[in-house]
């Protein structure tokens, strides 16, 4: 069955609904001033768990049914949404976005036409790949796996969760697409102690499979990562502070990528010019080597999607390439306002909010150097090899990340780790000062969750390993 098979089986046979009623209330949306009209039917399924003490905490489950209808003029939006999925709330919130144009106008629509995505992940559900006893089993694994690999793990938390998306997109120019999106996550957190002191790691991953995935190599490989983090920091002395050279890990530091560049890349900052990169298409933004994309096609991957929820193809866009700005990513509001194209990146938390221009998985293509001659070539200076959390300021690009694992360098050797160090700088002055690029380019291991404007949603990031010639001061209490 095809995900627009499955899409109308699951979300419009139920409720009586066919192409034909769509169009109905589409006749009743348009008017001569409403150039965008769209429906976005959602329903999902979702639980997670959570083992504590080897012992399962929490557990929940949660079904969400709705749709989601948009009527655009100008730039001006009007939008109703219900989880009645029936003619006559689609009827009542028609009539109810119609207000945004005069009233009286034209309702015909185009003939319907199905548009199909790609396929970058199966139509599985991850709920039911398995029973009850083997989520809780997965779990305990984890647990066990932790403490078998250090004497010191004094205390494990392991939380698994998935979902179950089926989306259906019918727009007023009779374009129709759907998707069918798993989502799972396994993750651990561990606490370790040594003479009374205590410090903790964290690791896990997912994307859009089922829970087969969590395999034992999988299930060792986060467990570890975890334990190796939470040791190290035992032995960690503060960081120093100051303005310094840094080297940014491959993988999950894409992160501060992301958050400090990549917003400041989403068509509505910079329609509205409150963007550090409004009006720069063409120019110079960043070093030479440095290509930026954003890519919704990889395969599997957290960010990736079939379509957007506007029912567009995702794609693979170029922002920056060698330096020079390229574009934005945009929604169909936005691209149509700037005249731009549209880029597949038109996404929305779910059926009860509106779409906006949004990452997908977010990296900077690998360069030609490899990884330990970059750290060779440090003289004094910080290696961040993992992140933690940060905060951004979209129309400055300032930023605050702080490093969950950190090496103070020194004549190009890692000399000993460091704890409580943040990284403090302006992410389109960081692009101009990367100075060498890895040739390690790595994702990260599917954890990324992305929030906008009160919104959440699933991406990616990667990066390879970069080294930044000033512009970054490091905070730390060292010396």
């Amino acid at each position: 069955m095809t995900h627009l098979e499955t899409a109308r089986q699951t979300l419009l046979t139920p409720f009586n609904l066919d192409d034909a009623k769509l169009d109905q209330v589409f006749g009743q949306m348009l008017t001569h001033d409403i150039d965008y009209a769209d429906l976005y039917f959602q329903y999902s399924r979702s639980e997670a768990w959570s083992l504590d003490e080897g012992i399962v905490k929490s557990g929940s489950f949660n079904i969400d049914t709705g749709v989601g209808i948009r009527a655009v003029s100008g730039e001006k939006t009007a939008f109703a949404y219900s989880d009645d999925i029936s003619m006559a709330a689609l009827s009542q919130a028609a009539t109810a976005t119609r207000a945004i144009g005069r009233q009286g106008g034209q309702n015909t629509v185009a003939l319907t036409r199905d548009v199909l995505g790609h396929a970058l992940y199966q139509p599985v559900d991850p709920l039911a790949s398995l029973d009850e006893l083997a989520k809780v089993a997965l779990l305990e694994k984890l647990e066990r796996t932790a403490r078998s690999l250090d004497k010191r793990v004094v205390q494990v938390m392991a939380s698994l969760a998935s979902e179950f998306e089926v989306v259906y997109v019918a727009r007023h120019d009779g374009h129709r697409a759907a998707d069918v999106r798993p989502m799972c996550r396994l993750s651990i957190q561990v606490i370790v102690e040594e003479n009374g002191l205590r410090e903790q790691g964290s690791a896990g991953g997912g994307g859009r499979f089922a829970y087969g995935y969590f395999d034992d190599a999988v299930v060792l490989d986060y467990a570890k990562k975890a334990v190796d983090q939470a040791v190290l920091n035992l032995h960690a002395r503060p960081a120093p502070a100051g303005e310094m050279t840094v080297v940014l890990g491959s993988g999950w530091p894409g992160i501060l990528l992301h958050e400090a560049i990549g917003h400041g890349l989403e068509g509505d900052f910079n329609r509205k010019g409150s963007s550090a990169f409004s009006g720069k298409i063409g120019q110079q933004v960043a070093a030479k080597g440095v290509t930026v994309v954003d890519d919704g096609t990889i395969t599997d991957r957290r960010g990736s999607l079939n379509i957007d929820d506007e029912g567009n193809p995702t794609q693979r866009t170029v922002l920056i390439e060698d330096g020079i700005l390229k574009g934005y990513l945009q929604d169909s509001l936005n691209a149509r306002l700037m005249d731009m194209p549209l880029t597949g990146n038109g996404r929305r938390e779910s059926f009860a909010h509106l779409p906006m221009p949004r990452m997908t998985n977010t990296l900077m293509e690998g360069g030609s150097v490899p990884p330990e001659e970059i750290i060779a070539s440090i003289k004094r200076g910080l290696y961040a090899a993992n992140f933690g959390g940060g905060q951004v300021d979209i129309t400055s690009g300032k930023f605050v990340f702080s490093a969950a694992e950190a090496w103070w360098v020194e004549d190009g050797k890692l000399m000993y780790p460091v704890k409580g160090a943040t990284l403090i700088g302006n992410g389109p002055d960081v692009l101009t000062r990367v100075s060498m690029i890895g040739n390690d380019m790595a994702l990260d291991p599917g954890v990324g969750t992305c929030g906008k404007e009160g919104q959440s949603v699933p991406v990616g990031v990667g990066q390879p390993t970069l080294r930044i010639d000033g512009g970054l001061t490091v905070g730390g209490t060292g010396s």
